[in-house]
């Protein structure tokens, strides 16, 4: 496999149609931050093609998902915290 195939998934992230995001968001350590900045690019991406809601958390589920069995269980637990985090920010309620 060539390395352009093996890192489609990161020029995915960096350059989504879905919306513009923050450098390094997903590596903070701060779910909150992460909800936050989601959050802000979400509002403010005229390239996004669903709701900023539906956006931020699907780009966030998108990195969890794709980083698969490579993500440490403590970055893991950052991202899962951040998704509610994104809820409580735009207002909906908390999944259990």
């Amino acid at each position: 496999m060539t390395a352009t195939k093996q890192k489609w998934s990161a020029e995915v992230t960096e350059h989504s149609d879905a919306m513009d995001l923050e450098e390094h968001v997903f590596e903070s350590d701060d779910a909150r931050k992460i909800a936050a900045s989601l959050k802000r690019s979400a509002e403010h991406s005229h390239r996004r093609k669903a709701e900023p809601f539906q956006s931020a958390m699907s780009m966030l589920n998108f990195y969890i998902n794709r980083a698969g069995k490579n993500l440490p269980a403590a970055r893991k637990k950052v991202l899962e915290d951040a998704k509610d985090e994104l809820r409580e920010a735009f207002g909906r309620p908390k999944e259990d």
